[in-house]
């Protein structure tokens, strides 16, 4: 049985260990630095396993050597974005968290594959790679794929259509300056540019890029959390089960679009190895300035980093 660890046992971590779990496709631990947190929502979906049917094992924990040989570690932890507060407002908080738990991860799990879920996303993902000091392959950060599928629910109320049936792509950072693409966007084969009109399409693209300050705004003290748990649900399940899937998630890029050095969202083959391929799309002149000023805004989140993080 496959091993899949996730550091940060709160509303993320925990619903993506039920999401896991409920795929039998590994067994789980959870790691929290709060005494008693993992250990007491790993022994509750235990308890939750006869009805459920997952067969699996959920463990927790408080040290960071319980994902010891994991096959994937899922990085959660962190500060919950708050009203009013940008992603990058949580650096200095996430950035120290995510610094203690990629010396980890390379410590105790040195095969591992590593999804960055914590914000600011692209950001953290940077700082996971340093730390860790694993192949570029191997360390992808949970952003194209929550954005999609919030583009593509979107899509569906509109068109009162099964959500199943729409494939949408998101590209770039994850927060405000994300890349909606309507032309690379369907319902059951269909374009969307011949379904809906532009205005209704910018409309639904502009709710994507909130969708998750929506959340915020109405819940006040927190952030959303069951969209991205089965996200990152969905990416273990394509490493796991190396199913060479075909998702938009942050990569590392080495040239691709014109960006270097640095975390962003675009369309990759996840399997075994992680990101097996980054694949360049064709964009438009539009497209292509929008995935640009998302990128530097990503890049300004890197300068940020430079002045607080000392590595190693």
């Amino acid at each position: 049985m496959s091993k899949v660890s996730v550091i940060g046992a709160g509303n993320v971590g925990a619903t993506a260990v039920y999401y896991i779990a409920e795929k039998n496709m590994a067994d789980i631990v959870m790691v929290d630095v709060v005494p008693g947190m993992p250990q007491s929502k790993a022994i509750d979906f235990m308890h939750a396993a006869p009805s459920r049917d997952y067969n699996v094992t959920i463990v927790g924990s408080n040290d960071y050597a319980a994902i010891a040989d994991s096959d994937v570690v899922v990085m959660t932890a962190g500060m919950a974005r708050k009203p009013g507060m940008d992603r990058m407002d949580l650096l200095k908080t996430n950035v120290n968290i995510a610094k203690q738990a990629a010396q980890a991860i390379a410590r105790y799990a040195p095969n591992a594959l590593v999804i960055a879920v914590s914000n600011p996303l692209d950001v953290i993902a940077m700082v996971t790679l340093r730390e860790s000091g694993f192949a570029l392959k191997r360390v992808v950060g949970m952003a194209g794929i929550l954005d999609s599928t919030r583009f593509q629910y979107f899509i569906a109320e509109r068109l009162a259509v099964l959500p199943q049936d729409v494939m949408a792509m998101v590209l770039g950072g994850h927060g405000d300056s994300m890349v909606p693409l309507p032309r690379y966007t369907s319902v059951a084969g269909f374009p969307l540019t011949e379904l809906l009109d532009t205005a209704a399409i910018e409309e639904l693209v502009q709710r994507t890029r909130t969708g998750g300050a929506e959340i915020v705004g109405y819940l006040k003290t927190g952030s959303a959390y069951y969209a991205p748990a089965a996200s990152v649900a969905k990416m273990v399940e394509a490493m796991i089960k190396d199913e060479k899937r075909f998702v938009a998630a942050s990569a590392y890029l080495r040239g691709e679009y014109g960006h270097r050095d640095i975390f962003l969202g675009v369309p990759v083959l996840l399997g075994r190895n992680g990101v097996e391929k980054v694949y360049e799309l064709e964009l438009s002149d539009e497209e292509k300035k929008s995935l640009d000023a998302s990128a530097v805004a990503v890049q300004e989140g890197v300068k940020t980093l430079e002045g607080i993080y000392t590595p190693g």
